[in-house]
């Protein structure tokens, strides 16, 4: 028997196992503490009318958090695969400078790297290209975040790849294939079932760290919030609706990374 047959057995048969629990132990209790919360706080921002209005000076960040998040996982995911291949890469040098990036990028606290990337190298680089002062704030702030998480995305690469038998790679070039090939058509559509569930992870991770674009001061949620409550006084009122709004937006998409999940792994519990 094969470590995956036994592995999906195995699951198979926790999954008959939970089916003949009662269902109060199977029922997300934590999904109605959660909900329960949200509304609570959804209820207090539209009755209240010191909320409304943080609301209403908050919640326009929204689109650009949103933004933000969406052309940095974008382009971190573009720099992880190409960082994440150069590392099983056979090539010495390829391996040893996709593995320096990794290294330098990890071992920096992501604030002092943000600031670092932004207000040093990205206007160096772009003034030999031409183009000093006049990269806006918040490409600036994309740039940071795309080459931090392309870091960690890279890892989640190689890992992946890594999980693929050796015998795989052996299979493909045996019947022809190029090493390329057999990487594009046989090696990461295997890998993808462990790759895109911490990708997804680091998609949260990235829209919860547009947060610290903030010290940019680039006008996303907590850039707004801060705004707010220093022209007004009202911390409660902005913190708890920029709290509400990012957990909101994080508890969603777990939900939907979750459907993504459950839709990858379904031969596993014997769903096919």
């Amino acid at each position: 028997m094969s470590l995956t047959t036994s592995t999906s057995d195995t699951l198979y048969a926790v999954r008959r196992r939970r089916e003949h629990d009662a269902w109060w132990e199977r029922f997300p209790w934590w999904s109605v503490i959660v909900g329960v919360v949200i509304v609570s706080m959804g209820l207090k921002i539209a009755i209240d009318p010191d909320y409304d209005l943080a609301w209403k000076n908050i919640a326009p960040g929204v689109w650009t958090t949103i933004r933000a998040t969406i052309y940095a996982f974008g382009i971190a995911f573009l720099l992880g695969l190409v960082a994440g291949l150069g590392q099983v890469s056979r090539n010495i040098v390829a391996r040893n400078v996709a593995r320096a990036y990794v290294e330098l990028v990890r071992g920096i606290p992501i604030l002092p790297l943000i600031f670092t990337l932004a207000l040093v190298i990205v206007p160096d680089v772009s003034a030999k290209l031409g183009f000093a002062n006049s990269v806006p704030q918040f490409w600036r702030a994309i740039a940071a975040l795309s080459l931090i998480y392309g870091a960690y995305m890279a890892e989640i690469f190689r890992g992946g790849i890594q999980s693929i038998p050796t015998g795989q790679m052996e299979a493909g070039r045996s019947v022809g294939l190029s090493y390329r090939q057999t990487m594009r058509y046989i090696v990461l559509p295997q890998a993808s079932r462990a790759i895109i569930p911490p990708l997804g992870n680091d998609f949260i991770a990235i829209l919860k760290d547009t947060s610290l674009l903030s010290v940019l001061g680039v006008l996303e949620l907590t850039r707004n919030a801060r705004q707010f409550s220093a022209q007004t006084f009202k911390f409660p009122e902005a913190y708890f609706t920029l709290t509400f709004i990012y957990l909101t937006l994080v508890v969603a998409l777990s939900l939907l990374l979750s459907q993504v999940e459950k839709y990858m792994s379904r031969d596993r519990v014997g769903e096919r």
